[in-house]
C-alpha cells in the first residue's frame, strides 16, 4: 500500500513539474508572438516612411524645378516654405529638448 502511495506522490510532483513547463512554454510562446506583432509594426513603419522619403523628395525636385524657372512669385514660395520648415523644425526640437 505504501508503495502506491509513494507512486502516487511521485505522480503528482512529476505533474506539477510537467505544468510548470508548459506554463513556461506558453510564455515564451506569447512573448515571441507579442515580437512578431511588434516587428510587423516596424515594417509598417519603415514602409510609411520610405514612402514619405519618396514623396518628399517628388515635392522637392518639383520646387527645384519651379524655383529655377525664373518665377519670382515661385522663388518667394520656396524660400518662404524653406523658412517656415526651419521654424517648424525648430518649434518641434525646442519643445523635446
Amino acid at each position: 500500500m505504501s508503495q502506491a502511495y509513494e507512486r502516487e506522490q511521485q505522480n503528482n510532483a512529476h505533474l506539477s513539474d510537467l505544468a510548470s513547463k508548459v506554463s513556461a512554454l506558453r510564455g515564451v510562446t506569447i512573448d515571441i508572438y507579442d515580437s512578431a506583432r511588434d516587428q510587423g509594426v516596424i515594417d509598417s513603419t519603415s514602409e510609411t516612411f520610405s514612402s514619405l522619403s519618396t514623396s518628399l523628395r517628388g515635392s522637392a525636385t518639383r520646387l527645384t524645378r519651379m524655383a529655377a524657372s525664373g518665377n519670382r512669385v515661385a522663388v518667394l514660395k520656396l524660400a518662404g516654405m524653406l523658412i517656415g520648415g526651419v521654424v517648424v523644425i525648430y518649434w518641434v526640437g525646442s519643445f523635446f529638448f
